[in-house]
């Protein structure tokens, strides 16, 4: 069955490191993945830009957004960005309404998001409470995004931090990427505003393959993604 898959962030980059192999996996199998950034990370995660002379805030946006189009062609995704602006990242009453409205547009089956605490970087909380007020709002009875019709709410889960002992996650769900690897692999290349993340994925993805394979006792899986699922899996069987 083909799958549409969101994946929302408060950073352009975001998708890349904590969910790129999913993103990989999903268009793999023939499904869908859309990419929504909240911002272009401009402020706070665009250091090496910031470094050559006569940066501007404008130029930083556009390397950020070139960089994350380049990424995430290499997964097979399309993406797009709302540039509400970061450190901080505050979404009004009018971003919560972009949001969902873009939620029902895509009408995904799995939305992906942050955790709700991170306590070495305040936007990813904010992008978690304002996916979570929009994914309902996106269904809501009465709301101006409901009146096209009927809408079930995506599955909801949560990609890892890059500290998840400090932000309230607990894996409850891996993804063999092992397959994809080389996609995730070039997608992170792209992003050279943080090229100093990606020696840190390579080895997080290599060490949930571990816990992977002995979850599921495949020695198959060499690389995984982990996720917290919030909203409760319905199935006929244990």
């Amino acid at each position: 069955m083909s799958r549409r898959l969101l994946v929302i962030g408060a950073h352009s980059a975001d998708f890349v490191w904590r969910a790129g192999g999913t993103i990989a996996v999903t268009t793999a199998a023939g499904g869908v993945a859309q990419v929504l950034a909240l911002s272009y990370g401009e402020r706070g995660e665009s250091g090496e830009l910031w470094k050559k002379e006569g940066m501007t805030v404008e130029r930083v946006k556009e390397v950020r957004r070139e960089e994350a189009e380049g990424a995430a062609a290499h997964l097979g995704a399309s993406f797009e960005s709302l540039d509400l602006g970061d450190y901080p990242l505050i979404v009004d009453r009018d971003g919560l309404s972009a949001i969902a409205a873009k939620i029902r547009e895509f009408s995904p089956d799995v939305l992906l998001t942050h955790t709700d605490r991170d306590p070495f970087n305040p936007d990813h909380a904010e992008a978690f409470f304002a996916v979570g007020k929009a994914r309902a709002l996106a269904a809501g009875a009465g709301t101006a995004s409901a009146f096209g019709g009927p809408f079930n709410p995506p599955e909801l889960l949560l990609f890892e931090p890059h500290q998840p002992e400090l932000c309230n996650f607990t894996p409850t769900v891996f993804v063999d990427i092992t397959p994809v690897i080389e996609q995730k692999r070039a997608a992170m290349a792209e992003m050279q505003a943080q090229s100093h993340l990606r020696t840190y994925y390579e080895e997080l993805a290599a060490r949930r393959g571990n816990h992977a394979r002995r979850s599921s006792g495949n020695d198959a899986v060499e690389f995984a993604e982990a996720f917290q699922r919030v909203t409760p899996q319905v199935v006929d069987a244990l």
